[in-house]
């Protein structure tokens, strides 16, 4: 997206996911399109203009939540704007990792350029100096509700403007005021609606959505490649992922995985074992991979149409239109869209770990040939045994954190904000759960390797015979009981190191 010269103008343009991700990933000089700095300007000066008005603006000359009737001194909106920020900022828990501070930056941009949120070029240029010299702000992991805005992430975002709050800066975190001291940058003075811009919206839960789906794209892919070494381990059958049988349902996302585990399983003779299933019924967790699999992909794509909507939508209130001279008052500001798609997730990436769970049972379960628990002597040997106990708990933490939060409420402000989306406790549930499908992935993905080499009669497809190779070389075969965590936290890294390159250079769908 950046130009030959490295730098990207942020535009009116609808912003897909893969262009927030290149620019998170790529980290361009950014700066703001002319039309963007006009429709900016054109808006703050209509604020000033109508703030000089004898009339109610809320955020403007009102105190804020059930404080809206509470008028403020012409004199004193300056300093209302301050103590917004500042009073706002009550988040606490650990720091988010630098790429959530960026990319909340980012989509805030993106709800400024058309103007309607009142704020001015002074702090919008600000964040752009913040993205472009990397002083990023530090945003404490917990205190959103996910309605009257990510008020509490978002205010933390805010206080680097004013030489408050902290900075990643130079690797390290440090106080706001060291960077903007070490840069030459004086603290801003925020003028009437802009202490409520920077905190309304939810662009925090928003970029941790985004954030999930870019690790979700990669892991529906790579769940396909898991299955595919399962499916050979266990001498499963062929016919479940045939392109006939998927043509008779409506469901494209099924016959996409089916077509990934067909290019996937090219020239191996799994399905030609003597431990093959005569009948070919294979488990659910093996016959019925198109099905779950598809269904998550389902998901995954419901929810990242929701978010790049809310993304590139303006969530803020009160809202400006100069251009009709018409300032309008409402609720974008709740997050109930991106509360929902977030738990839809949840749920859907809870049961791609469990599916895979299932399949790593049975391959220890001493079926189709193989010895019980994947090891020579067991009894004396325990082998993979308590890798699935690890998985099983995984599973069952997942379960628990799928309960949406979306469906509970809390009234906040004197009962002004009564329904709130709780958007922020789906976003951090939703991480854990990414989190440990990884490691349950990655406990699959070692309990499979270790099949196909017990597997004497089986001859991989060439694909999946690179990564049984290439694994090998850092996870050696288990003859014997030794330490399996040590194996678990290699096959971790192995996973973490290669899902990338394999859900874009196989060319998975």
């Amino acid at each position: 997206m950046a130009n030959a010269t490295g730098i990207h103008q942020v535009s009116l343009e609808y912003y897909t996911l893969a262009d927030l991700q290149n620019l998170v990933d790529t980290q361009p000089h950014l700066e703001l399109h002319p039309d963007v700095e006009a429709k900016i300007s054109a808006g703050a000066e209509f604020v000033l203009e109508k703030a000089a008005e004898d009339r109610y603006i809320y955020g403007v000359n009102t105190g804020f939540g059930s404080l809206c009737e509470t008028r403020v001194r012409a004199e004193d909106m300056e300093r209302l704007q301050y103590n917004h920020v500042v009073s706002h900022a009550v988040g606490i828990g650990e720091i988010v990792p630098e790429r959530i501070s960026r990319l909340t930056m980012l989509i805030k941009l993106l709800t400024f350029r058309n103007g309607n949120t009142g704020i001015s070029l002074t702090p919008v240029n600000r964040y752009l100096d913040f993205w472009n010299h990397a002083v990023i702000p530090a945003i404490p992991k917990k205190g959103t509700v996910g309605a009257s805005g990510d008020l509490a992430p978002l205010a933390h975002m805010g206080l680097p403007l004013l030489g408050l709050g902290k900075v990643h800066f130079r690797n390290q975190l440090v106080s706001s005021s060291t960077a903007l001291e070490a840069m030459d940058w004086e603290p801003l003075h925020l003028k009437p609606k802009e202490g409520l811009a920077i905190t309304n919206g939810v662009q925090y839960i928003n970029a941790i959505a985004a954030d999930c789906l870019m690790r979700l794209e990669d892991l529906v892919k790579c769940a396909d490649l898991l299955a595919s070494l399962s499916t050979q381990a266990f001498s499963a059958s062929r016919t479940f992922y045939q392109a006939a049988y998927h043509e008779t349902s409506w469901h494209e996302e099924r016959q996409v995985v089916a077509a990934n585990l067909r290019q996937l399983l090219d020239e191996s003779n799994h399905f030609t074992l003597t431990t093959c299933n005569q009948s070919m019924q294979d488990p659910y967790s093996f016959r019925c991979l198109p099905q779950v699999h598809g269904a998550v992909r389902q998901t995954v794509g419901f929810a990242k149409d929701i978010i790049e909507k809310e993304c590139n939508g303006v969530s803020d209130n009160p809202l400006f239109f100069p251009e009709q001279d018409l300032i309008l008052f409402g609720g974008n500001l709740h997050g109930q869209s991106t509360a929902f798609a977030l738990d839809f997730l949840a749920i859907a990436t809870s049961e791609l770990a469990n599916i895979s769970e299932r399949r790593t049972y049975q391959l220890l379960s001493g079926r189709r040939g193989l010895p019980d628990f994947l090891v020579y002597q067991s009894g004396l040997n325990s082998g993979l045994m308590i890798a699935q106990y690890t998985s099983a708990a995984l599973v069952n933490e997942n379960k628990v954190l799928s309960t949406p939060a979306s469906i509970d409420t809390i009234p906040t402000c004197q009962l002004q904000e009564d329904h709130v989306s709780m958007g922020g406790t789906s976003a951090y549930k939703l991480c854990q759960i990414i989190e440990n499908c990884e490691y349950i992935f990655s406990i699959e993905l070692m309990t499979a390797i270790q099949a196909i080499e017990l597997n004497k009669e089986l001859k991989l497809s060439s694909t999946t015979e690179k990564i049984f190779n290439d694994f090998r070389q850092q996870v050696k075969f288990l003859d014997r009981d030794r330490v399996i965590s040590d194996d678990i936290e290699s096959s971790h890294d192995f996973f973490l190191k290669h899902k990338k390159e394999w859900a874009t250079d196989l060319n998975l769908r």
